[in-house]
This record gives structure tokens, C-alpha cells and sequence, in this order.
């Protein structure tokens, strides 16, 4: 993008309607809707196939847009400078969800996994939509992941609402996934 005003306000209309979009991220494209809205989740969760209980990762702007899922207080001091040294960036952590998280989000788990994102399209979406985004990887669950904008198309068609032709953001996987509070890595 050249413009950081250009993400489509068509993008963050379908968001604000329930629509679930595919976008691009750091690796690979994503599917998102408003974690809000648990139509909108359950709709993107029934196009990937994806079982609810495995939970989502919110992928947004700033660590103030999640703090609204997070159980901020719940995070010690002494993890605080790994997990803020890493942002933005392609790192996901799983932290202690708020006690109002949806499970719709969270899934089996009483942990949320969270991500700011570096991206400039998905930075630049998040802040015109004034919150986060659900993030999954824009493919069936179990299958191969989405690397452009034309495999979405056939494998998502008229199911999502918009698709953001923006270019992904260079890296060659998907983001690391650490634990907030112990540093294991579930992916990486």
C-alpha cells in the first residue's frame, strides 16, 4: 500500500456487518471478522471447518486494542519486557484471557491467544475498525494455507464478504506462538 489511508472502507463496512474478510498478514492471508460479534465468528469458524473449542488468535494495531480480552493483571513483571520487546511483530502470545472473553474466542481454554501486528494493511484495518480482528489462516482446516489472493477466491468464493488484495508482509511462516507465561513455544 502507498497510501496508509487506503485500506478499503468496503473491508471495514463487511466487518461492521458481520462479514467475515480474508486479509493478508505477515506469512500468509488471513479469514477475520469482529471478535464482538458471535455470528460473525461462527460464520468464519463454519467456512475454515474449525471446531470453536480450539479458540482464535486476535491480531490487532496495539496492545491497548486487546486489553478489553486480556486479564492484564494476570501477567507477572518479569515476562512483561519478552512479550512487549517482541511487538509489533510475527510473535502470537497466549495470555490469561479477561474473565469476560467469549468462549467463542477462547474456545476450551481460559487463555487467549493475541498478536500486534507489524503488517501495514492490518494495522491500518484495525485502526479504521477501531478494534481487533480474528485471525485464522485463510484455508480449511488442516489443509494447505492460502499464499494469495486468487487461492481464496476459489476456496472461499461468495462465503466471505471482502477480500483485501494487499500484499503479505514477507515472512515464510505462519507467526510463532509462545506462552505469556512460561515462554513455551506451541509453533514455531
Amino acid at each position: 500500500m502507498t497510501d496508509s489511508t487506503s485500506v478499503p472502507l468496503t473491508a471495514v463496512a463487511a466487518l461492521e456487518q458481520g462479514g467475515v474478510i480474508v486479509y493478508p498478514t505477515e506469512a500468509v492471508y488471513g479469514l477475520g471478522c469482529d471478535p464482538d460479534n458471535q455470528q460473525a465468528v461462527e460464520r468464519l469458524l463454519a467456512i475454515k471447518q474449525r471446531p470453536v473449542e480450539k479458540g482464535l488468535i486476535l491480531i490487532a494495531d496495539n496492545y491497548g486494542q486487546l486489553l478489553k480480552y486480556v486479564d492484564d493483571a494476570k501477567i507477572p513483571m518479569d515476562k512483561r519486557a519478552d512479550i512487549f520487546s517482541q511487538w509489533p511483530g510475527a510473535i502470537t502470545w497466549v495470555m490469561p484471557a479477561a474473565k469476560n472473553t467469549p468462549k467463542w474466542l477462547t474456545g476450551q481454554f481460559d487463555t487467549i491467544a493475541v498478536r500486534v501486528t507489524n503488517h501495514p494493511t492490518v494495522k491500518q484495518l484495525c485502526q479504521q475498525f477501531g478494534k481487533p480482528l480474528v485471525s485464522t489462516s485463510a484455508n480449511l482446516s488442516g489443509q494447505d494455507t492460502v499464499t494469495s489472493i486468487a487461492m481464496a477466491k476459489t476456496e472461499f468464493d461468495q462465503q466471505v464478504a471482502f477480500y483485501v488484495d494487499e500484499a503479505l508482509g514477507g515472512n515464510t511462516q505462519p507467526s510463532t506462538i509462545k506462552d505469556a507465561m512460561t515462554g513455551k513455544v506451541f509453533r514455531g
